[in-house]
């Protein structure tokens, strides 16, 4: 994590602990919803959410439940996309996958968990004022739902077994991972009081980001190295996953997660000075290696 972004992830491994401390959930559902939760992680998200605030001036204990929904809805996420019907895969994070550690019931019934509970902790976040809670719920639903990551998770299930074009593939990634994303920058600008310009800055760096983020997954998946990315490499290939690398080429590629960088500022330019810890936080997203 860059240096003075530390007690970001921290933070929110804090919080995520007082959320995870609740002893009328049966033990198999608590250790499998903790185990996903904790099984390492940048707490990129999270991050992003604590950093908006920061730019925006917001008071960061305001924040606090909702960086944990949205690391709630991301790891429930994760362990539904490892499930046999889904991408079958065994190790995460350099960790066996829930249902491999436990059993595919339990994972699903854990991700169901996670999910509902991002809800719970925002519904009841009496810090905010009912309206701004109802923001950052409905908020949070559209990016996770029907219109947005569910639906490019459902857009790469068909992509492997019939080709998704370029046009096709961005559509699938700003649904899957750029809508949550960009949540967490649009979050940080309901809780501080944003004007529209300003959420629709957060929004469009939002968008911008998320794809560099995609991209970078994608050459990862073929430059990185196993032990240090936390998952077999070439494993988007052997799945037969469309991919930015597969449909443009290494070289493209990282042409085009160039470019998102440079849209992903441009997006801040109004917010001047201010904006500065998120460009740093675009050029980390992009120079990661893993």
């Amino acid at each position: 994590m860059i240096e003075g972004f530390e007690p970001f992830p921290e933070r929110v491994i804090q919080q995520l602990e007082l959320v995870l401390n609740q002893s009328d959930v049966p033990d198999p559902l608590l250790e499998a919803m903790r185990y996903c939760v904790f099984n390492g992680g940048k707490r990129i998200r999270p991050t992003l959410v604590y950093l908006s605030c920061k730019v925006l001036d917001a008071d960061l204990a305001l924040a606090d439940k909702a960086a944990c929904a949205i690391e709630l809805i991301h790891s429930y996420s994760l362990i539904h996309d490892d499930l046999p019907a889904m991408d079958n895969d065994d190790i995460r994070r350099g960790k066996p996958t829930c249902h491999i550690k436990f059993d595919e019931a339990t994972a699903i019934l854990a991700g169901d968990a996670l999910q509902a509970l991002a809800f719970e902790i925002l519904a009841n976040e009496n810090q905010l004022t009912a309206e701004t809670r109802l923001s950052l719920i409905s908020e949070l639903a559209g990016a996770a739902g029907a219109r947005g990551m569910v639906a490019g998770q459902i857009i790469d299930l068909a992509g492997e077994s019939e080709l998704i074009d370029a046009p096709g593939l961005e559509n699938m990634h700003r649904r899957k991972t750029g809508d949550l994303i960009s949540t967490c920058l649009k979050f940080g600008a309901i809780i501080a009081g944003a004007d529209s310009q300003t959420k629709d800055a957060m929004h469009r760096y939002g968008h911008a980001l998320g794809l560099a983020f995609q991209i970078k997954d994608d050459i990862l998946d073929v430059t990185g190295e196993e032990q240090t990315i936390g998952k077999p490499v070439s494993s988007d290939i052997g799945n037969e996953k469309t991919t930015f690398v597969s449909v443009h080429g290494l070289e493209e590629a990282t042409c085009k997660l160039k470019q998102r960088l440079v849209e992903a500022k441009a997006a801040l330019e109004p917010l001047g000075n201010r904006a500065e810890p998120l460009n740093e936080m675009a050029d980390f997203i992009i120079s990661r290696n893993h």
